[in-house]
């Protein structure tokens, strides 16, 4: 049974390796779904593929982009499809002030906290939530949480590779869970609004449209991701008989508590300054209707994170001294910028594929075809979630980035869930879902090579097939957890954000 299985496993790994290895680099492969998308809008412009708006009864005809007004209008806006993409510009500040935050050393120093404060009893709760938290902050879940981990569970007795295990299902099978919004919600949420004007040129998908959703997921996986590490994962690698010696833990430097403290007193002050904008009748921080949901904190929440963080880590910079003058500060922020640049690489093709994929009618045309279908079938909401998250799971294990799978896929099946009269904001959850599932057995996961080397520190012979063999009841035990939770969430009627119900109506 032993052989079957692993035998099983390794031409699973092979697959996909072998897929993912064929695929370009994420900015060629837009590139090239770009000229694709050029491509067949002429041929479906002589073909005459058409389709009917639901809305409108308006006949949706194929534009042909390689016409000679089509090729004017690449030239003319390929420079406004790029600056005017709308993930560009909040990704942008939103890191700018998590730069300075994690430049500081505030997240390391906040996360160390965290696992080394935990009570023993509670320790692999506190390691996945801590995995799960970490996301808020670019990469720092996978060099810190994971290797610290498998120190502070080799110092209580225990297996390490259970106590990075444990981390790594945190940081990336529960990557779109977080009690905070992160960089990778106004990125998402930027896609999505993109997607969703195919149908409704004025729509908006806000960077906190999943948050009910996500914060209540985060305790869910985090207890989901115990009961695994606890009943399954730890009691299957036994007893470490490894030959590491245990390493001391590092606790707090006395500037880095005094530092913790100081950023509380600023948060807890910023949260009172918010408190008394909105609380009140016609709060000077309330939208233009006097409503909460429509106040400039929730539109302009991008602008409330950097100002939150860079005021966070500037104080806790000076406080500990890794910050000794302004230019200090600049230069996190520069920092931040640099890990982007692939990301403004990969932005400029995304941006014109999605422009052109627009303009081409084509998303619509695949939208309407595929709604009707879904309408003929009438599977109804709950397996379309189901196969939607599946769909997802499965693509994610050929292509590891979030953002490029979803600037792909989004503009089909957006406007799909949208002409079906659901909303934006509920297939962007339900992808988020699938996206994240699957990480952990991923090969394509840009960090799944380094959580080798971590396994090997302990288990020298650990490979890729000892990492997918460990991680995957986490992947199957997550899918059916985080799923059974959205069908629980949609029989509810619960809105997934502030003003992100379930339905759409126009």
């Amino acid at each position: 049974m032993k052989r079957y299985f692993d035998n099983t496993l390794n031409k699973f790994i092979n697959v996909v390796e072998k897929g993912g290895n064929a695929l370009p680099h994420p900015a060629a492969l837009f590139g090239l779904i770009g000229v694709f998308t050029l491509l067949i809008s002429t041929i479906g412009y002589y073909l005459n593929w058409q389709g009917v708006h639901p809305a409108t009864g308006e006949t949706i005809r194929v534009v042909n982009l390689l016409s000679v007004e089509g090729f004017h209008r690449i030239l003319l806006e390929m420079v406004n499809n790029y600056t005017g993409f709308a993930p560009l510009g909040i990704v942008m500040v939103a890191m700018l002030g998590i730069g300075i935050a994690e430049s500081s050393g505030l997240v390391k120093t906040a996360v160390n906290a965290l696992l080394i404060k935990a009570p023993r009893r509670w320790v692999t709760f506190i390691t996945v939530f801590a995995g799960i938290m970490s996301n808020v902050a670019s990469d720092i879940g996978y060099i810190l949480i994971i290797p610290l981990s498998g120190v502070i569970f080799h110092s209580l007795g225990r297996h390490p590779i259970a106590g990075m295990s444990a981390a790594f299902a945190g940081v990336s099978g529960g990557f779109s869970a977080n009690l905070l919004i992160g960089t990778i919600d106004p990125l998402l949420a930027g896609l999505s609004t993109e997607s969703a004007r195919i149908i409704d040129p004025e729509y908006y998908v806000m960077p906190t449209a999943n948050y009910y959703f996500m914060a209540v997921s985060t305790f869910v996986i985090a207890i989901a991701g115990t009961w695994v590490n606890n009943v399954w994962v730890e009691p299957r690698l036994g007893k470490y008989t490894g030959d590491v010696a245990v390493e001391p833990i590092k606790q707090l430097e006395p500037a880095e508590q005094k530092g913790l403290f100081w950023v509380m007193i600023i948060i807890f002050a910023w949260v009172a300054v918010f408190a008394a904008g909105l609380i009140p009748d016609h709060g000077f921080l309330r939208g233009g209707d006097n409503s909460v949901l429509h106040s400039p904190l929730l539109k302009g929440f991008i602008a409330v994170l950097f100002i939150v963080s860079a005021t966070s880590g500037i104080v806790y910079g000076y406080t500990t001294k890794t910050f000794k003058k302004h230019e200090d500060v600049i230069n996190g922020m520069s920092t931040s910028f640099k890990s982007l640049v692939s990301f403004l690489v990969l932005v400029f093709f995304a941006a014109q594929f999605v422009a052109w994929f627009k303009w081409s009618n084509l998303g619509l045309i695949l939208a309407t075809k595929g709604a009707a279908l879904l309408q003929t079938m009438d599977i109804g909401l709950i397996p379309l979630v189901i196969l939607f998250v599946i769909f997802s799971g499965f693509i994610n294990l050929f292509m590891g980035s979030a953002s490029a799978k979803w600037a792909i896929i989004g503009p089909i099946f957006v406007p799909m869930f949208m002409l079906l009269g659901y909303s934006p904001e509920l297939s962007q959850a339900v992808f988020r879902i699938g996206d994240s599932v699957t990480n952990v057995i991923s090969p394509m996961m840009s960090f799944f090579a380094l959580i080798i080397v971590y396994y090997q520190k302990y288990e020298s012979k650990a490979g890729l097939g000892s990492l997918i063999g460990t991680m995957l009841p986490y992947s199957f035990v997550f899918f059916v957890v985080w799923t059974l939770l959205m069908i629980v969430w949609i029989m509810a009627g619960w809105p997934l954000g502030p003003e992100a119900g379930l339905y759409y109506t126009k």
